[in-house]
């Protein structure tokens, strides 16, 4: 289908899909099975000028925006969505910066991140804090001209290898979600150190550390927007980036199916290609077009956060989750599709199955996802009285 993609839109999209296939491709089992951190790559991605699509030309970036991004993501994730996800979560750790930091901040920090001199990374959930943002149990305490950090987070994608990190810790635990603030953290900041590497189902390219802050000093320079704003930097933060995540679902279900369709082709059972039978032309037809209905969804919803609406969460929300539960349905299928060979590791499909379950729960999950929508929908409602 023609999306109506500018000619530079074009030109990222076709520029991913080659670095995908000549860079990727060949190394993607390795990674996946190594956990290694394809620094390679993510090299690959600076010389390319990838890392600087979103953000405003006045920062060194290509002045693009979610709709960039989400270009990008898709056609690196139909190959790796792990090797991806460097990217993506970079993209995740750099709005805040751009939503809410200062122009010193701005002008500190984006222009690095732009030429991919450093990955960046955002840190909220911990062990008793993932969907539940207000039980955040780091604190970050007033100390002269710094805030001294301390607590643990969990799970955070980039961890130990970006550079910079946006961290959300309780400046003031009596008020709940509005004392929460935010702060940039650099890598080698004092107290800030790396607990364990995650040995995970998925994204097996992608880094997944604890941070462990102990008596961490970060200077008041490095608070982002005011104190008190961080669950608020939270929330907006992850309304501009779900849609990186649906089109890394998305990513991996249009892979999905590209390789389901060509073994379909070259598969021979009862004299003749699997592709000629009706239940596998019928599971191929249910899987496109829930692949294409993805797109378009993910493709609005970045058009629509870029125009400079305010009211993106449901948008935003739907395409995360529609995007995430067809990412889980088509790579079954695949792996369906492929039949025994499906579930061995020569193939890729098995991999982009078991890449695409994480993208139904990090980010919020698609539980959460519905509540979001949910109370959009009543709110919405409730103003048209």
């Amino acid at each position: 289908m023609d999306y109506g993609l500018t000619e530079t839109q074009i030109m990222i999209r076709d520029l991913c899909r080659r670095i995908a296939a000549e860079k990727m491709k060949p190394v993607r089992a390795h990674y996946d099975e190594t956990g290694e951190f394809p620094w390679e790559i993510v090299k690959v991605f600076a010389e390319s000028d990838l890392c600087g699509l979103y953000i405003p030309e006045a920062y060194g970036g290509l002045g693009g925006g979610v709709m960039e991004l989400v270009i990008a993501v898709e056609e690196l994730s139909k190959v790796c969505s792990g090797i991806a996800l460097a990217l993506a979560a970079t993209a995740l750790g750099t709005f805040p910066i751009l939503l809410f930091g200062s122009e010193e901040q701005k002008q500190k920090y984006l222009p690095r991140i732009a030429r991919g001199e450093a990955l960046a990374a955002f840190a909220l959930t911990e062990a008793n804090a993932g969907s539940d943002a207000g039980g955040i149990g780091t604190t970050a305490v007033a100390d002269g001209d710094a805030y001294v950090l301390n607590g643990t987070k969990q799970w955070i994608t980039n961890g130990g290898e970006a550079e910079i990190y946006t961290v959300i810790a309780m400046t003031n635990k009596a008020k709940g979600p509005r004392g929460a603030s935010a702060f940039i953290v650099e890598k080698g900041t004092p107290g800030f150190t790396f607990g364990k590497k995650e040995n995970k189902m998925g994204i097996r390219a992608s880094a997944t550390r604890e941070l462990i802050f102990q008596d961490c000093r970060v200077p008041r320079s490095q608070l982002l927007a005011r104190e008190g704003m961080g669950f608020i930097v939270a929330m907006k933060t992850l309304d501009q980036s779900r849609p990186g995540v649906a089109a890394q679902a998305l990513g991996i279900a249009a892979g999905a199916l590209e390789e389901a369709v060509r073994y379909s082709r070259e598969r021979r059972q009862f004299g003749k290609p699997i592709a000629a039978f009706q239940g596998v032309q019928f599971m191929l037809a249910d899987m496109a077009t829930q692949v294409e209905a993805a797109r378009a969804l993910v493709y609005a919803a970045a058009r629509y956060i870029d125009s400079g609406a305010r009211d993106i969460s449901k948008i935003s929300a739907m395409s995360k989750l529609f995007a995430s539960d067809t990412a889980m349905r088509v790579t079954t299928d695949a792996v369906q599709v492929f039949g025994g060979y499906g579930y061995m590791k020569e193939y890729p499909v098995e991999k982009m199955m078991r890449d695409a379950k994480i993208t139904q729960i990090y980010e919020g999950t698609n539980q959460i996802q519905r509540e979001v929508i949910g109370l959009a929908l009543i709110r919405e409602a409730a103003t048209q009285k």
